[in-house]
């Protein structure tokens, strides 16, 4: 094989390795007789599709199934972000932790319906209402520059939009994602544009592109002359139609609330062409799809046919013989354009590992491993079915070729060969998130390896390299070594092997609230993890606190691997530098080596359980704090961390389900607050609402954060005393200017005077879903404006109802007292404080 030729065969092998780690944390894949066939037909063709739009969740899951299991064309989905600005409905995630989930629940509807999933560098930095905004964030030519390399890389013959580039998608970056596309479609093909990619990619110039017009919201683009597809086919192979399936890949988003009913019938897409020539017939219109798109490659069809009508779903194993002649075929016909020759070869050897029930596994039952360690690793190969194929070799990319050689496997009996294989230096950031291995850039992350740009996730840590001989020609499987258990309830779990640092260092709490002034001493916890033996007084903490204070302590006990030492240590903002925030952070010093991360892990049963490592600090937030009443109720939402807050700032906290609310019980509480869409995910508050009334009008504080309009509309019913609208009216810009339209309103000065500096520091936005078409009963006391726009006055509206209050607010304060910002949690004293008595 020729230099060149080899290079194209790398990259196009880069190419798919892309995606190839989507199921690495997933049981290993098996299928039926029908999929066997579903896969020889995807053979036959040679189109490819890539779709383009800003978030998870943004994709057309009907037309991705469509176009990769009934046209069967290699199909992709360009997001350029992981969602990490958007809400989360199943835990208290936010920000980057939410963007982890958000990947992984991409990767699960590509798995339903077959497509292939890519990501930009772009962060999800929340609701932006234009491009302009969006492109400030983002850094157009950066995330630019992504778009490109992904098209380059993946090749595709047409590309498709989600949204159009005229703002009929509402969202900022769903109308950047559609200039993005059609920019990134002329610049793809001119070498000119963005050079230092050729040496990985080669400039590539789609067919066409055209926007997927939309009918949903108040926004129908969809015209009776624009192109149609009718999408909504019954797949026998598979069982369901592309909408049933469409419906499962789109219920993966559960942290959005995405669960959506299967649709079944006929169904109908639309396109408007933007780009290239427009389609009359097919999507693919003008691009060849099948064999005769290689010169001389016209036999590979009719011999892929064959081999169809050949196939006995009762003897799958009997075509295995001439799949093999068919990889050769494909293998050695330089014709055949390197990145279809290595994604068919791809297809051929997984036809043939289902055709001879091939079960081929790695797995460990150690979860974790650090680097130098030695990892016991269990292969296990079954030929289940009698095709005549031999073990050639296997070897791992850590410890090389193994010894064992042409062995000739068994029918249906286990091959199991145990290992220890060693993970060195190398291999260190290979569980870290490609993303999260430098500090993120404003707008986006900085992302060090070019080839790692598109990637949804890492490659696994350790692959063992299974080389199986099928009547002379070999075939390649790449097997991730997983960490295999049993649970008692869910059987048989397979998760991602994580590489640790010798030594984790957590610190808790996350902040610590001092009231500036009144000097106080807080207990600072410093948990040491030994992830590998360490000798008793091998391991020194050191603690700076506010770059002034320093502790120092010898752990005096030897450390057993996942043995753990907790240390406290005494904070006190006397000894803080001046300014409201500071932080604490500890580093363990061993050997010549400072150990200063801990582990986040995200675990969810939908998901493979995610873990990535941060620097680990208290922040520390020294601000001039007074409250007033004591004790709070607190109806747990969509998940936040505002109870926690609540706790910091001296606040007694009692977590309140449905049976708790009750008219005597609420009595005791000073205040009683509802997280974040509570009214949206719990509707026994809807049977509560007498109850919650009562409690207002007896004298108590009723605090609701904010709620979207989802199957709420106007609120008196369920929520308020008087009536008032929940909207989509939003500040996105979070240094809005804020405009106190009441300035002496006892919200703003008791216990606390809140002026506009209270409103520095705030992240990501001022508020959302702003409160409107309110009842005269209502006081609107604050208002911001995104710039271009008129002032909302609805992001906190107080009403008094009998002896007691009412509020409601779109003010993100769930964004704010984590990151603690200092004028938030005096914001929110006030608040709880409106019932109660001034004292001096």
């Amino acid at each position: 094989m020729n230099t060149i030729l080899r290079k194209s065969l790398q990259l196009a092998l880069a190419a798919l390795l892309f995606h190839s780690s989507a199921t690495r944390a997933q049981t290993p894949a098996s299928y039926n007789a029908a999929d066997i066939l579903q896969q020889l037909e995807k053979l036959k063709t040679v189109g490819s599709v890539l779709y383009i739009a800003a978030h998870p969740d943004d994709e057309n899951t009907r037309l991705l199934a469509y176009l990769a299991n009934e046209k069967k064309y290699r199909t992709g989905y360009l997001s350029l972000t992981r969602g990490d600005g958007g809400q989360n409905l199943i835990g208290d995630e936010q920000g980057i932790d939410l963007g982890v989930i958000r990947t992984q629940e991409l990767l699960a509807a590509r798995r339903t319906d077959g497509a292939e999933q890519f990501f930009t560098s772009a962060y999800d930095f929340g609701f932006s209402k234009n491009p302009d905004e969006t492109f400030r964030f983002w850094n157009k030519e950066q995330v630019l520059s992504d778009v490109v390399f992904v098209i380059r890389k993946f090749q595709p013959d047409i590309i498709i939009t989600r949204f159009p580039t005229t703002g009929e998608g509402g969202h900022g970056h769903h109308t950047a994602s559609a200039i993005l596309a059609q920019e990134a479609f002329d610049m793809a093909g001119d070498p000119s544009r963005f050079p230092e990619q050729l040496k990985l990619v080669k400039p590539w110039s789609p067919k066409r592109l055209l926007w997927n017009t939309f009918n949903f919201g108040s926004a129908n683009t969809i015209r009776d002359d624009q192109f149609q597809v009718e999408v909504g086919q019954y797949n026998p192979y598979l069982g369901k139609s592309y909408g049933e399936i469409a419906s499962e890949s789109r219920s993966q988003h559960k942290s959005q609330g995405f669960g959506v009913a299967a649709n079944r019938g006929e169904s109908r897409e639309y396109f408007n062409p933007q780009k290239g020539p427009r389609p009359e017939k097919d999507l693919l219109e003008g691009v060849t799809t099948n064999w005769s798109r290689f010169p001389g490659t016209a036999d590979i069809g009719a011999a892929i046919d064959s081999i169809i009508s050949a196939y006995d779903p009762k003897n799958p194993e009997r075509i295995v013989p001439v799949l093999a002649e068919l990889h050769k075929r494909i293998r050695t016909d330089n014709n055949i354009e390197p990145t279809w020759k290595i994604a068919k070869l791809k297809e051929i050897g997984e036809i043939v590992k289902a055709a001879a029930g091939l079960w081929l596994s790695a797995t460990t039952a150690q979860p974790t491993v650090v680097s130098g360690e030695e990892l016991p690793v269990l292969i296990s190969i079954n030929k289940r079915l009698p095709a005549q194929i031999l073990l050639n070799r296997f070897s791992t990319w850590t410890n090389g070729e193994d010894s064992v050689k042409r062995m000739e496997l068994p029918t249906n009996r286990n091959v199991q060969l145990n290992r220890n294989l060693s993970v060195n230096e190398s291999a260190e950031h290979n569980t870290q998130p490609y993303w999260l291995r430098k500090p993120m850039k404003p707008g986006y992350f900085d992302i060090q390896k070019l080839e790692d740009v598109g990637r949804p996730e890492n490659p696994p840590l350790i692959t063992v390299e299974i080389e199986l001989d099928v009547n002379g020609e070999l075939f390649n499987y790449s097997i991730p070594v997983q960490y295999r258990f049993t649970d008692p309830v869910k059987g048989e779990i397979y998760q991602p092997i994580q590489l640790v640092p010798a030594v984790e260092v957590k610190t808790s709490p996350e902040i610590m609230l001092f009231s500036k002034g009144k000097t106080t001493t807080q207990q600072m916890e410093i948990v040491v993890t030994a992830n590998r033996p360490f000798e008793a007084g091998k391991l020194k903490v050191v603690t700076t606190a506010g770059n002034q204070i320093r502790f120092t302590t010898t752990v005096k006990e030897a450390l057993a691997k996942g043995q753990s030492v907790r240390l406290t240590e005494s904070i006190s903002n006397a000894t803080l530098a001046n300014g409201p925030i500071a932080a604490a952070k500890t580093v363990v010093e061993v050997d010549g080596q400072r150990f200063d991360r801990d582990k986040r892990t995200i675990q969810y049963d939908h998901i493979p359980v995610q873990h990535y490592f941060y620097h680990d600090s208290v922040r520390l937030i020294n601000v001039d704090l007074k409250t007033a009443g004591k004790k709070v109720g607190y109806i747990p939402g969509a998940g936040d961390k505002v109870p926690q807050a609540l706790q910091q700032m001296g606040y007694e906290v009692t977590m309140l389900n449905e049976d708790d609310i009750t008219v005597e019980n609420l009595k005791k509480f000073d205040a009683v607050i509802t997280g974040v869409r509570a009214h949206n995910i719990h509707s026994f508050l809807q049977n509560r609402y007498n109850i919650l009334m009562n409690y207002i009008r007896e004298g108590g504080n009723l605090v609701v954060q904010y709620n979207t309009n989802n199957q709420i509309g106007p609120v008196k019913a369920n929520i308020a005393p008087y009536p008032f609208t929940i909207t989509r009216n939003r500040v996105t810009d979070e240094t809005a200017e804020p405009i106190f339209l009441k300035k002496d309103h006892r919200v703003f000065t008791y216990p606390n005077l809140i002026s506009k500096t209270d409103f520095d520091g705030w992240i990501q936005e001022r508020g959302i879903y702003f409160a409107d078409q309110l009842a005269p009963e209502y006081e609107t006391v604050l208002a911001f404006a995104d710039p271009g726009e008129k002032p909302h006055n609805g992001s906190l509206i107080i009403a008094q109802y009998g002896k007691g209050t009412f509020v409601y607010t779109g003010l993100v304060f769930f964004r704010q007292l984590p990151a603690g910002v200092p004028g938030a949690y005096r914001l929110l004293a006030n608040i709880i404080a409106l019932n109660q008595k001034k004292t001096n």
